[in-house]
Formats: structure tokens, C-alpha cells, sequence
């Protein structure tokens, strides 16, 4: 794979002290969307998939032994500093960094604008707290046609480099807004979007109800279930049907099943010429 930025700053940052590299760390130790609306990536991937996705650039860091050879530019608006290996390898906290990583402008969405849309299909993670969860759920919501995925106070942030690495840049692409509380919630049965829990054994067989009108599914963790506060904004229950004798399904997996039965219903309807 060619590098993938060109054209670093001549003078190398060797110190751990840096400013810029401080804030690098920090936003990859703690991700969230800082008040100046940046999130940190890192790796080769995720910065093609955030260009690909049009995310703009602010500030990317290139390590030493990255830069000779083939790049790709940047215009003159995108910070390019060239960081010594230990330097750069501490600032990213990862065990095998791949040598780049960038701050980039997060997407901006709101809940208004996904409940706004024509017949939403949302996904509601409630304090899922496993970061290759939440990305293959983000993912996976993409792939099936998912207006948005909304996360509850307790889970893990979807901009967490692991999530993005799971998601596969689906982060960039798909709304996903991180509700500061819950009461947020109560929004959709204002816009009269039916909101159910899938539980892995309770209510009603996916395959046996109506998915495809405007429809939120709730996922909670793996082991703790479905927070109380977040039972009362449910409607009622799902569950994947499962004939062998698992207990349960993984989180991921099952979110990805009730995306693509909805994703199947509403295609077949549309075939049929049905609403």
C-alpha cells in the first residue's frame, strides 16, 4: 500500500511533550468530539475511508520512517508534521502503530434530522459497552439501510478506535449521535416510532411482525441486558428465532439479523408495491 499523505513539515517533532502530540494522545486515549469538532484516526485504513467518506482534514502525523517514498497531498489548509518514531509511537498508544494518524472535522448529525427522515429504522445501543460490537453494529446498519444508530449514556464511543476499525468507516458515513441522556429518547414515540427490545429470547420472532415502517431496535450489553431507564421507552420485545441450544447470540450478530430482516421486508414490500 502507498503512504498515503506527502509533503510533511521539514522539521521533526522528537519530543513526547509536544503540544500537538499531548492533544493527539488525548483524543485517542479519551475519543469523543472535542469542542473544536475534531476526532483522532489512526492507520493507513482509516484515514483512506475517512477521505473517502469527505471528511476534511486538519492535521495529520506522519512518523519519520514514512516519509520517503510515494504520497498522496493534501492542499495547503491540512497540517502535515513529520514525528520522531518513539515520539509518534507514544502519542498513539497502540501496541503496532502503522506510522500515521490525523485529527479530522466529525460529521454532524442531529436526532431531529434522523427522526425527520421518511420511515427511519433506527438502532438504539444501550450501554454496549464492547468497541467491535458497536463498530460492527454501525457497520452492519449501513450495509441494511439503517437511517442511524443512536448510543446511550454508558456505551462506548462510537469514534473509539477500535469501534472505528470494526465499522470499517461506515462512522463516517452513517449518522451515529451519542444522546447525552436518555430522556432523549422520548423523542421517538413523539414522532411515533415504535421502539422494541431485542432480547434473546423474549416477545415476538422477528420473522412473525411487521419491520418495515419506522422502527427502532434496542441492543443492549451482552451480559447486563437492557438498562432500566431505557425498558420504559420500549414498546415491546423481539427476538431472533434460534432452533440449535445456544443461549445466546452475540450482540453484533443478532443486531445484524433483526437490520436484515427489516432491510428483507421492506425490499420484498417494495417489490410487491406495498407501503
Amino acid at each position: 500500500m502507498p503512504d498515503f499523505v506527502a509533503s510533511a513539515s521539514a522539521e521533526i517533532i522528537r519530543s513526547r511533550q509536544n503540544a500537538r502530540l499531548k492533544d493527539l494522545r488525548q483524543r485517542l486515549l479519551h475519543p469523543a468530539i472535542g469542542e473544536d469538532g475534531l476526532i483522532a484516526i489512526e492507520g493507513d485504513h482509516l484515514l483512506q475511508e475517512a477521505e473517502r467518506s469527505g471528511l476534511q482534514f486538519d492535521t495529520v502525523f506522519l512518523r519519520e520512517d514514512r516519509v520517503a517514498g510515494r504520497h498522496r497531498a493534501f492542499d495547503g489548509n491540512v497540517k502535515v508534521l513529520t514525528i520522531a518514531v518513539d515520539a509518534f509511537d507514544h502519542a498513539c498508544a497502540t501496541d503496532s502503530p502503522q506510522g500515521i494518524a490525523a485529527l479530522v472535522k466529525a460529521p454532524e448529525w442531529t436526532l431531529e434530522s434522523m427522526l425527520n427522515l421518511a420511515a427511519p429504522r433506527l438502532v438504539i445501543l444501550a450501554g454496549l459497552q464492547d468497541p467491535g460490537n458497536v463498530g460492527t453494529i454501525i457497520r452492519s446498519a449501513e450495509a441494511f439501510a439503517a437511517s442511524g444508530v443512536l448510543l446511550t449514556p454508558g456505551s462506548v464511543s462510537p469514534w473509539n478506535q477500535k469501534a472505528l476499525r470494526a465499522s470499517a468507516g461506515s462512522s463516517f458515513r452513517l449518522p451515529v449521535l451519542s444522546l447525552t441522556n436518555v430522556s432523549g429518547l422520548h423523542a421517538l414515540p413523539e414522532k411515533r416510532i415504535p421502539t422494541y427490545a431485542c432480547a434473546s429470547d423474549a416477545g415476538t420472532s422477528i420473522v412473525e411482525v411487521d419491520l418495515r415502517g419506522p422502527i427502532a431496535f434496542v441492543i443492549g450489553n451482552e451480559g447486563a441486558g437492557i438498562p432500566d431507564e431505557v425498558l420504559p421507552f420500549c414498546d415491546g420485545s423481539l427476538h431472533v428465532p434460534c432452533p440449535g441450544q445456544v443461549e445466546s447470540l452475540n450482540a453484533a450478530i443478532a443486531a445484524s439479523i433483526v437490520l436484515y430482516e427489516a432491510s428483507r421486508q421492506r425490499s420484498a414490500a417494495s417489490l410487491q408495491g406495498k407501503p
